[in-house]
């Protein structure tokens, strides 16, 4: 791993209407759209899909850094993860998140460390030890002409 702090850096750009394209230096560009709850299409990547995605992804790879120095031999975790979205306070945010994870492990490992590995896994997730953390905005309007 390298020192931190890491930066990581994505532009947003769309038109009045239509589709939101994220870019990242060397990663595939990506579409978004609202979600079909905000009015949308349903057919692209939101902000509320992908938010919940990253909690996923990162528990499973969290999984594979805890388990590689754990030494836990494993074969298969698959890692379903639901966000509720509520109103509270007059404020429109995620409430919860659910990690529904099932993991395949070969015959005589121990469950015991399996199961512990993947509460460490949950527990030492970045994203969702990031959830509730201070936001900043910068902002630059241009005027066309």
């Amino acid at each position: 791993m390298q020192d931190l702090p890491h930066r990581y850096n994505v532009s947003a750009s769309a038109q009045a209407e239509g589709n939101i394209v994220l870019t990242a230096e060397n990663l595939p560009q990506l579409v978004s759209a609202p979600p079909a709850q905000f009015g949308g299409p349903g057919d692209q990547w939101s902000p509320e899909d992908l938010l919940v995605a990253s909690v996923a992804d990162c528990f499973i790879l969290t999984f594979r850094a805890v388990a590689r120095a754990s030494k836990l031999d494993w074969n298969t975790l698959e890692a379903s993860a639901e966000g509720v979205l509520e109103r509270v306070e007059r404020v429109t945010r995620f409430t919860a998140f659910t990690v529904s994870a099932t993991l395949t492990v070969p015959a005589g490992t121990d469950v015991d460390k399996a199961q512990r590995l993947l509460e460490k896994s949950e527990a030492g997730c970045l994203i969702t030890n990031s959830l509730s953390a201070e936001t900043h905005l910068e902002t630059n309007i241009i005027v066309a002409t």
